[in-house]
C-alpha cells in the first residue's frame, strides 16, 4: 500500500512524490527496538524482524528494500517518528505513571519543602535521584538526533529509489546556517529582581531573549513588568502555574490547572508555555491552547523526568509548535555536573549548527545572581555572538520561530517551466534547496536567493543508506 510519510514532508517540505513509500497493511501488535538500516534506533510495531521490549538489548536491524521501482518500509514511519517525539517509547518518562505511591509522597514532601531548601542541599538530593544517567544508553548523551537520522535515512533511500536529486525548502529564513534562542525561566522573587539586569546583559551581545513567568505563588508579576520586557523587545511567556511540579500529575489536576493557564496566558498577551522542571506528558500539551510549547527536552538525563523527544529541530504537537530544549541547563550544569566550563555548550552548539538545527538554551536569572555562575553565562554569550557572526546562525525570538515554522508549514515546492520553485505566504524568505547523495551520505545544497550566484554546499551527517534489492 503506497503512503506518503507526512513527517517526511512536514520535516523536509519537499514534495510529495519524493516521500511516498510502500507501508505494510499488518504491523505487529507489539512495539519494541530495533535499527533501522542499522544505524537509527527506532521504537515501535514493525511488519517482521525482532524486536526488543528494553534499548539496552543487542538490537536486530530491520531494513528497507527496494523492488518495482519503490521503497518497501517494514513499519509506519509516521509512527515511529511520533513514538519518539512523543517520548512513547519510555512509558516510565510519564509523571502519572513513573510518581505513584512512596515516589509520589516524597515527590510531594520535596517540591514543597523546595523554596525553602539550601541550594547545596537541593544539590545533594538531586544528585543522590540523578544517579545513574550516565549509564543511560537511549536517547544518546548529550544529544539525540534519531528522529532527524531516521527522516533523513528516508530521504537518502528516495534519492537512491528514484536517482533523483530532491527539492525541498530550506530550515530557516533567508537561508541560515542554523538557529538560536535564549530563554529565561523565573522561578524566584529574586530571579524575578534581577530579570531588567539580565535583559541588559543580553542586549550588550546583540541578543534579544523569552522570560517564563510563574502566575502564581512564587512572585506577583505585574503587567507594568511584562510591558517593559515586551517594549525592550523581549518576550513574556508563562511558566507552569506555581511551579510545584504537579501539572500533569492527572487529567483532573491538569485541565484545572490549565483553565487558570490560559486565562493568565491572555491576562499577560503569552503565546507560549514552559512546564516546571520539565515535567510533561507531550499527549496533553496541545489541549493548554498555547501557539507554542517549550517543555521537551532533546535528551533528558538530567532532568527529574527523563526521555527526550530525540531531535534538534520544532515539530508539531497537534495546533502546538513544540520547540524542544535542546542544549543543557544552566543548573544542571553548574549544580548537577558541577563544571562552569563552556565545554557541554559548545559541543552542543557545534553539533547543532553542523546539522543545521535548533539551539535552545534555558538560564534561570535565579541561578547566574553569583559571579562564577553569571561570568559563564558572559562566556556562553560571547562565544555564541561570535557563532552567529561566523556561521549566519539566526538568532531569533520564540515567538518567531513558533512564526516560522507555521509559515513553512504553508509553503511547498513545485515545478514551473522545468524548474523547481517555492509557493506559499512570505516564500520570498525561504530558500530552495537540494538534497542528494555524496559517497552514500545525505549532503544538502543550498541555492542563493540571487540566481546569478553560485549555490553553497553544506555538510548534514545522517548515517550512510544502503538499499536492499
Amino acid at each position: 500500500m503506497h503512503n506518503i510519510s507526512t513527517t517526511l514532508t512536514e520535516y523536509f517540505r519537499c514534495p510529495d512524490e519524493f516521500a511516498t513509500f510502500v507501508a505494510p497493511r499488518v504491523l505487529s501488535p507489539d512495539s519494541g527496538y530495533f535499527k533501522f538500516e542499522g544505524a537509527v534506533t527506532c521504537y515501535g510495531r514493525t511488519e517482521g524482524g525482532y524486536r526488543c521490549a528494553r534499548v539496552e538489548e543487542p538490537l536486530s536491524s530491520i531494513d528497507a528494500n527496494c523492488h518495482g521501482g519503490n521503497v518497501w518500509l517494514p513499519f509506519c514511519s509516521d509512527e515511529l517518528v511520533g513514538n519518539l517525539r512523543r517520548e512513547h517509547y519510555a512509558a516510565t518518562c510519564r509523571p502519572s505513571v513513573s510518581r505513584k505511591g512512596i515516589n509520589r509522597l516524597v515527590s510531594a514532601v520535596y517540591y514543597a519543602l523546595r523554596p525553602w531548601m539550601p541550594v547545596g542541599l537541593r544539590k545533594h538530593l538531586q544528585r543522590i535521584r540523578q544517579n545513574g544517567w550516565r549509564q543511560i544508553s537511549f536517547p544518546t548523551w548529550p544529544n539525540d538526533t534519531s528522529v532527524d537520522d531516521l527522516l533523513g535515512s528516508l530521504l537518502a533511500l528516495s534519492i537512491v529509489n528514484t536517482g533523483e536529486r530532491v527539492p525541498f525548502i530550506w530550515f530557516w529564513p533567508e537561508g541560515a546556517t542554523a538557529c538560536l534562542v535564549l530563554t529565561h525561566d523565573v522561578e524566584s522573587q529574586v530571579g524575578y529582581d534581577f530579570c531588567p539586569r539580565l535583559m541588559d546583559i543580553d542586549e550588550r551581545f546583540g541578543f534579544r531573549s523569552s522570560f517564563q513567568i510563574v502566575p502564581e505563588e512564587r512572585y506577583e508579576p505585574t503587567l507594568t513588568f511584562v510591558n517593559e520586557i515586551k517594549r525592550r523587545g523581549f518576550e513574556v511567556n508563562i511558566h507552569d502555574l506555581n511551579h510545584d511540579g504537579h501539572l500533569f500529575r492527572d487529567w483532573v489536576t491538569f485541565s484545572t490547572r490549565a483553565a487558570k493557564i490560559r486565562d493568565y496566558a491572555a491576562k499577560f498577551g503569552a503565546n507560549g508555555f514552559r512546564s516546571a522542571i520539565m515535567y510533561r506528558n507531550p499527549d496533553w500539551l496541545s489541549s493548554l491552547d498555547f501557539q507554542y510549547d517549550m517543555s521537551i527536552p532533546n535528551a533528558g538525563h538530567l532532568d527529574p523526568q527523563r526521555g527526550g523527544c530525540c531531535t534538534i529541530m520544532p515539530f508539531a504537537i497537534g495546533n502546538t509548535i513544540e520547540l524542544p530544549l535542546t542544549t543543557v541547563q544552566d543548573y544542571a550544569l553548574f549544580h548537577t555536573l558541577n563544571s562552569h566550563s563552556l565545554q557541554l555548550w559548545q559541543q552542543q552548539t557545534e553539533l547543532i549548527v553542523r546539522r543545521h538545527g535548533f539551539a535552545s538554551f534555558l538560564i534561570h536569572p535565579d541561578y547566574i545572581l553569583q559571579q562564577r555562575e553569571r561570568d559563564a553565562y558572559l562566556r556562553l554569550l560571547d562565544y555564541l555572538a561570535q557563532v552567529r557572526a561566523s556561521s549566519g546562525l539566526w538568532a531569533a525570538l520564540p515567538q518567531e520561530v513558533n512564526d516560522w515554522w507555521r509559515v513553512r508549514a504553508n509553503m511547498r515546492v513545485v515545478q514551473r517551466d522545468g524548474s523547481w520553485t517555492i509557493e506559499g505566504p512570505q516564500s520570498h524568505r525561504a530558500r530552495l534547496a537540494f538534497a542528494e547523495l555524496t559517497n552514500g551520505q545525505l549532503s544538502f545544497e543550498l541555492a542563493h536567493a540571487n540566481a546569478e550566484s553560485p549555490s553553497q554546499t553544506l555538510e548534514n551527517g545522517p548515517p550512510r543508506v544502503a538499499l536492499t534489492n
